[in-house]
């Protein structure tokens, strides 16, 4: 084998390996785990062991490749439960709420920077997409208020796609290429929205339709196929010149609240698959930044990170937020959580590579933006949720339920733990009410199986085996859904176990 390859796979081997071990460092030291693959980047690239890395192109294209991986694992990983009631927030934040950041940047950097008008903008345009990676790892640790927390995911989930689109024709027109008018691109970007919704709504319902009765011949691709079903949606809705980034996230968001078989081991592959995503984005981010260039973009990447995160950040959250009675507190949160990361830093490479005049120093601009002012929001998000009054402990009452099918027997095969504050903890087997072709067979309890019997209680901890045939799995998860929520009277409380409510 050629010692190239042989060398470049250890590197990878060994990068990987680091990242992960500077994960736990991060957490330990409370900073964002994107700065250490940023630095780990830039201690191998040209300031220190020596690393020449200058190829834009590539570092785009495998950029793009990893914000989809991100982007799916954030869409499978989302509760309909908490997205359904941040989808107006969400949406406004991900359009009105970026249109608004874009103009108020730019007009503070013509009046600082004395930039023209239309390079302004594009800079504007570049930092103004919260990132998906930064904000899923950064608010998933902390105990919010679940619709506010959706309503940043969903915007970092889908503000991509019309950003992409703006620094496309920005770029375009400061090179001198076809301009077409402002009103025609605002008709395009919202045709290339809704097309990408479309279909990756519509590829996520036909993709869960399809999982859940092939019986794959190993358990293993079910993930596989998962994840190849939303890189589908990105792949097709961009041949058809829709978004891409709307449909990934949209068939991860369809597929992540499926009765998918071996749902756990999915969400774990595709949680692992974008890390490994993160990691060599950031790492390869590092290598193509020029630390000597950098001292001349600090000030202006101060000031034009000042003025979006004091000023064009908080017009935009009040902007998109007036009209549905979101509280100050939770506005101003939202206004500091607006994190930076990777999508910035690939979006200025979109200029380089157009070959915009003076896109190198958006570049180094945004770089040093993003590592500044990701240390500041990022470590204080904690305090700053305390401060604000607005950390809401959430004490998990659902059972997370998955399942796989037994393609001979035409059966399912389903197993529940159940969690602390649930209403299934003291409830005899036969209270369950469970499907006649449905019953619990085994239950593992403080590490030791045993086959319960009528007079087996259920408690909290257990994890329970179930079997049900086919056509009567649906209605044993919805009653194990209801009991864990109502306890053994659910059906007299109104609860049915939908999925759709707060799980």
């Amino acid at each position: 084998m050629d010692t190239t390859v042989t060398i470049a796979l250890a590197v990878g081997a060994l990068v990987v390996l680091v990242a992960a071990v500077a994960l736990r460092l991060s957490d330990r030291l409370g900073l964002p785990s994107l700065l250490i693959y940023l630095l780990l980047g830039v201690a191998l690239g040209e300031a220190g062991f020596g690393v020449q890395f200058e190829d834009v192109g590539l570092t785009q294209t495998l950029g793009v490749a990893a914000l989809v991986v991100i982007l799916a694992e954030g869409g499978l990983t989302t509760r309909w439960s908490d997205v359904r009631r941040a989808v107006g927030p969400g949406l406004t934040l991900a359009t009105v709420g970026v249109l608004v950041s874009i103009v108020v940047t730019a007009a503070i950097a013509v009046w600082l920077l004395d930039f023209s008008w239309e390079f302004a903008l594009l800079l504007g345009a570049v930092v103004s997409s919260t990132d998906a990676a930064a904000v899923f790892a950064t608010l998933r640790r902390l105990p919010l208020p679940r619709r506010m927390a959706a309503s940043l995911e969903m915007e970092s989930g889908l503000n991509d796609a019309p950003v992409i689109l703006l620094v496309l024709v920005l770029s375009e027109r400061l090179v001198g290429g076809e301009t077409t008018s402002w009103w025609i691109t605002a008709v395009e970007v919202v045709g290339e929205l809704a097309g990408g919704s479309v279909l990756g709504v519509a590829i996520g319902f036909g993709g869960a339709w399809l999982l859940r009765r092939a019986a794959l011949p190993l358990v293993g691709f079910y993930p596989l196929a998962t994840l190849a079903l939303c890189v589908l949606a990105f792949a097709s809705a961009d041949l058809v010149h829709t978004s891409g980034f709307v449909a990934v996230y949209l068939c991860g968001l369809v597929l992540g609240n499926s009765s998918l078989p071996h749902r756990a081991g999915t969400i774990g592959f595709a949680e692992g698959m974008a890390s490994l995503a993160q990691i060599g984005l950031f790492v390869l981010l590092g290598l193509l930044v020029s630390p000597a260039r950098l001292p001349e973009a600090v000030l202006p990447a101060l000031l034009i990170g000042g003025a979006l995160l004091l000023v064009a950040r908080p017009l935009s959250v009040v902007a998109s937020l007036a009209w549905f009675k979101v509280p100050w507190a939770q506005q101003a949160f939202i206004s500091w959580a607006g994190l930076r990361g990777a999508v910035p830093i690939v979006l200025a490479t979109f200029p380089i590579a157009a070959q915009v005049p003076g896109a190198t120093r958006v570049f180094d601009i945004v770089f040093v933006l993003v590592v500044v002012f990701t240390v500041v929001q990022g470590g204080s998000l904690p305090a700053v949720a305390r401060w604000l009054r607005i950390a809401t402990p959430i004490t998990p009452r659902d059972i997370d339920v998955e399942s796989a099918p037994l393609d001979e027997l035409g059966a399912e095969l389903m197993q529940l733990r159940v969690p602390e504050g649930s209403r299934l903890h003291g409830v005899y087997l036969p209270e369950l009410r469970l499907p006649e072709d449905a019953a619990v067979v085994l239950v593992v309890r403080d590490g030791k199986p045993f086959v319960p019997s009528a007079q087996t209680r259920l408690m909290r901890g257990d994890q329970a085996l179930l079997v049900s045939a086919r056509g009567s799995r649906a209605e044993a998860e919805r009653r194990l859904r209801a009991v864990s929520r109502a306890g053994r009277l659910a059906s007299w409380r109104g609860e049915a176990g939908a999925p759709t409510q707060e799980d």
